[in-house]
């Protein structure tokens, strides 16, 4: 079993989804965050005091899958929300600590 975690942009969330409708998943949650990556921490100051302008909307998707399922999860996340663009996402793949259901 594996979690794999896909943050994403907000208007690729609803493809990501639906490339996923088929896929044989244990679960799934899904989560609206901010963040950014990339296009690094841009500050402005603002009345002596630091403020961010650098967090941007984002879903976090999060997955379980069986092992053997994972790179064709992460393919059908790729595919649906790869824009050629910066900031279009970040996957992660992590296993699990539990192998059994509680």
């Amino acid at each position: 079993m594996r979690e794999i975690i896909a943050i994403v942009k907000p208007f690729v969330a609803e493809k990501v989804r639906e490339a996923l409708e088929s896929a044989p998943l244990e679960a799934c949650a899904v989560r609206e965050v901010q963040g950014f990556g990339r296009q690094k921490s841009y500050l402005d100051r603002y009345e002596d005091s630091d403020y961010s302008l650098a967090f941007l909307p984002k879903v976090e998707i999060q997955l379980w899958v069986a092992a053997d399922r994972v790179d064709e999860i992460v393919a059908r996340i790729t595919s649906a929300a790869r824009t050629g663009r910066i900031g279009d996402g970040k996957i992660f793949v992590l296993p699990t600590l539990a192998e059994h259901e509680v």
